[in-house]
């Protein structure tokens, strides 16, 4: 456990890169909103400039909310396809030549997260999968997680591929005892020093680490849990690459002093023997370098990337990435959402406006000892007989009712129903239904549904390449034994 003035910077950093993403934050925390139903909270102003909701406006003018979710109906379909593909892929034939890499897969029911991980690229425009080797509950071995985007952080980049990523990270939530038996790695006096060292955590600057339960911050942790920051970061470092030709080997190693002597012990005694000497060339280097640490710049532990190419854990998508920016699909689509919910509850409100049976009874020709109950409950019956005496100028009770106006609601309702599915895509032959009237053929039918698939092609096609770059990260893995 120490503090340097590298490790604050890079606290510092990780803290930048996390309050840079507040934005996306919010949004997908909308449209997720949107996609599980709660599509009437959208801040907004009464007629007296009082901040309420949506829902709120609309009662305050007798309307009662209601909603059409269209955008669930959407996410579900296009998760639905993406099962349906799955399902072709899993073949035989179709599977990965490599064994390892399928026992991993299997071992973390892959197609399960990843349709889950879909449904997030859906919702943010983010895919974030973490890859580590290690031993769980359920044994040792390579597994995959989803990451939240709300716990993650990334520096600012623009490549699609994320070949510009230098900063990249998580927020892990852990209890004193679990950072303990992490950290400790086996040595009881490392562990005595660590539960020391956690057990007089107050606060970090203006926050308190232990104990709050705030999720939209950098440093709280909620349930009385620790706030632990795991941080990689892409370093610059020298290295040696030493070849040896008594025995042909060819080995790239940092360079230090420790090294170099080493090197040059060996030489001066080759040189005696008359032996060859071990050459040597100096570089520079990148590597991938994680830490371990408390929102303070505390490392707790750190290492070098245990990839076989020295890459980082993160597998990370965000769609369509134009100026380094995010938007999801369910994001295209809020606004029609929204004037589909205002339209149906318009219509709703009037019919409920709207006389619908209403008797006029004659208060002079109600018989003197028959109560307005009793006349009410015998017009609900199909087969009444309802006495009365006419009234002055013979009236007698009538009903009256009208047909509700909708000044044309109905076909703008209609209209955005089908404008929803333009923007999204995802029409009613990618639903399984038919486009046309009476039976389609097998060809006809697979060409309209071929041809919704192009209007979502491009967020499938970079989900699955978010897939491959995962597999490949689970490879490296695999390749150099951590598993």
């Amino acid at each position: 456990m120490n503090k340097t003035e590298t490790s604050i910077r890079i606290a510092a950093a990780a803290r930048h890169a996390w309050s840079s993403a507040s934005d996306l934050r919010s949004r997908r925390q909308r449209a997720k909103r949107f996609t599980y139903g709660d599509q009437w909270s959208d801040p907004t102003t009464d007629r007296n400039g009082r901040k309420v909701t949506e829902a709120e406006k609309a009662r305050s003018k007798g309307r009662e909310p209601m909603t059409n979710n269209l955008i669930r109906r959407l996410v579900k379909c296009i998760v639905g396809h993406f099962r349906l593909s799955l399902n072709a892929a899993n073949s035989i034939e179709n599977r990965p030549a490599d064994d390892n890499l399928n026992k991993v897969l299997t071992a973390n029911s892959i197609d399960e997260i990843d349709a889950r991980m879909l449904e997030e690229f859906l919702i943010s425009g983010c895919a974030i999968q973490r890859i580590v080797a290690e031993r769980r509950s359920h044994g040792k071995g390579v597994w995959v997680d989803n990451v939240n985007p709300a716990s993650f952080f990334v520096n600012s980049f623009c490549d699609p591929r994320g070949w510009d990523i230098e900063l990249v990270g998580m927020l892990h939530n852990m209890s004193p005892a679990e950072a303990v038996m992490r950290f400790a790695h086996g040595d009881r006096t490392r562990a005595l020093k660590l539960r020391q060292h956690l057990n007089t955590i107050e606060s970090y600057g203006d926050d308190n680490i232990l104990g709050a339960d705030n999720s939209n911050s950098f440093s709280y942790a909620p349930d009385n849990r620790l706030r632990i920051i795991e941080v990689w970061t892409l370093e610059a470092s020298e290295e040696l690459c030493c070849h040896d030709p008594l025995n042909g080997s060819f080995t790239t190693a940092a360079a230090n002093a420790a090294l170099i002597s080493d090197i040059n012990d060996q030489n001066n005694s080759r040189r005696n023997s008359g032996l060859p000497l071990i050459a040597t060339k100096w570089q520079m280097t990148t590597r991938w370098h994680c830490r371990w640490m408390t929102p303070d710049g505390t490392i707790l532990d750190e290492y070098d990337s245990p990839h076989s190419d020295g890459r980082h854990p993160f597998i990370v998508k965000f769609h369509p990435m134009t100026d380094g920016e995010v938007h999801s699909l369910v994001e295209d689509v809020i606004d029609q959402q929204i004037y589909v919910n205002n339209l149906i509850t318009m219509i709703n409100h009037i019919m409920n406006c709207s006389a619908k049976g209403a008797l006029l009874f004659p208060v002079d020709s109600k018989i003197d000892n028959m109560e307005w109950s009793r006349v009410a409950s015998m017009w609900a019956l199909p087969d009444a007989v309802i006495p009365y005496k006419p009234g002055a100028g013979g009236k007698e009770p009538h009903q009256v009712s009208s047909n509700a106006t909708d000044i044309g609601a109905r076909e703008l309702l209609a209209l955005e129903i089908q404008m929803f599915e333009d923007v999204s895509g995802v029409s009613n032959a990618l639903m399984g239904k038919t486009t046309g009237s009476g039976n389609v053929g097998v060809d006809r039918y697979e060409s309209e549904v071929r041809n919704a698939l192009v209007a979502i092609k491009d967020i499938l096609d970079t989900f699955n390449h978010f897939r491959t770059m995962r597999n490949e990260t689970i490879m490296s893995l695999l390749q150099n034994g951590k598993y």
